[in-house]
């Protein structure tokens, strides 16, 4: 029988839907809850503008909670019908991390769309109880009745991003964690990445930024825009604490070459100014945007470069419109717009 092939199509491809777990563990915004909903009523609009939104609930009384919060909305982009709610509970709202994993199979000359159940441990058990979390991915699977393929790996979406073309990009200080998979080394782990997502070569970088609690994701620092073109955040005062980190990933970055040996482009974008909550430094980064099919949904900070990002992310979208969504609140659970997001590819490629 011929060995089954796996693709993971970038962000930017085009979705069926954007997948949600809407917020209720109150430990994760510590005393500034309260604004988290509404954010999510926000985000939630803004994507029903571009595709379906898929929204994982708790039961029948927070169904009944989130349904009367969207319908009492102002936004004037909600599409109501195109918002599915789901009872399927979760221990926390990071969907990215937690949610199902789309690729697709080939084998013997056919496509289908299936769901990789990689491991989920709360970033190395850093909070728990995470047992829902983890069986996110293998309800959603019974739900939409797709494939499920178990990897027996720790590994969340924030902690990658690919361009379609063979490539990934990670970040050693999370995949190498011994907090994750420490019988692994950093070959088996390459190996793991190509086998089920598709790629010919990992691109990593190093450390992450201040105050991110996942060791380092990505999904904070760059992202691919296209096949062939980067965004990386980079802090241009030395004074900072992440002047150094970022600067070394753009430098590495600046290095490498996609897999025909061709330099990537290679684009900056700004920090915000400094996030500062309850004394500590938040991982507030404008590289945390979430591409779904006709909206680029940026996190802004309530600082002057917010709209130097959202300019920047602009030009590298222009078919779709750019919306800058205040994260002011949401990032004191330290994530922002991509941390709660999970795309679903269309059917098929």
């Amino acid at each position: 029988m011929a060995e089954s092939r796996y693709f993971m199509p970038p962000e930017w491809a085009f979705h069926k839907a954007t997948w949600l777990s809407w917020p209720h563990r109150l430990a994760s915004w510590p005393g500034k809850f309260e604004p988290v909903p509404g954010f999510f009523v926000e985000l939630a609009s803004w994507l029903s503008s571009s595709e379906e939104v898929h929204i994982n609930v708790l039961d029948e009384a927070m169904e009944r909670e989130v349904l009367e919060l969207l319908r009492n909305s102002r936004h004037r982009q909600l599409q109501l019908d195109r918002i599915f709610l789901h009872h399927i509970p979760t221990n926390d709202a990071w969907c990215r991390d937690h949610g199902p994993n789309f690729v697709f199979r080939q084998s013997e000359g056919k496509s289908e769309k299936i769901i990789l159940n990689w491991e989920f441990n709360a970033w190395g058990e850093k909070y728990s109880p995470f047992d829902s979390d983890n069986a996110v991915p293998e309800r959603i699977a019974s739900l939409e009745q797709l494939p499920l393929v178990s990897t027996g790996m720790v590994l969340e979406g924030g902690s990658i991003d690919v361009n379609g073309k063979g490539l990934v990009l990670t970040t050693e200080a999370c995949l190498l964690n011994v907090n994750r998979n420490p019988l692994m080394s950093r070959e088996e782990i390459e190996r793991e990445l190509a086998k089920y997502l598709g790629i010919e070569k990992v691109l990593w970088l190093g450390d992450g930024i201040v105050g991110d609690d996942t060791d380092g994701h990505v999904d904070d620092m760059a992202r691919f825009v296209s096949e062939t073109t980067v965004v990386i955040a980079v802090e241009d005062d030395p004074s900072d604490e992440n002047y150094a980190v970022l600067q070394e990933n753009y430098t590495l970055l600046k290095s490498y070459t996609d897999i025909d040996g061709n330099p990537l482009t290679v684009l900056k974008l700004p920090m915000p100014s400094p996030v500062i909550y309850d004394g500590e430094r938040l991982p507030a980064s404008y590289a945390n945007f979430y591409i779904a099919n006709s909206v680029v949904l940026v996190p802004t900070y309530r600082c002057s470069r917010d709209s130097e990002a959202i300019a920047i992310l602009q030009g590298c979208f222009p078919e779709r419109k750019v919306v800058g969504i205040d994260c002011y609140d949401l990032v004191w659970g330290l994530g922002a717009i991509h941390c709660v997001t999970h795309e679903e590819p269309a059917l098929s490629l």
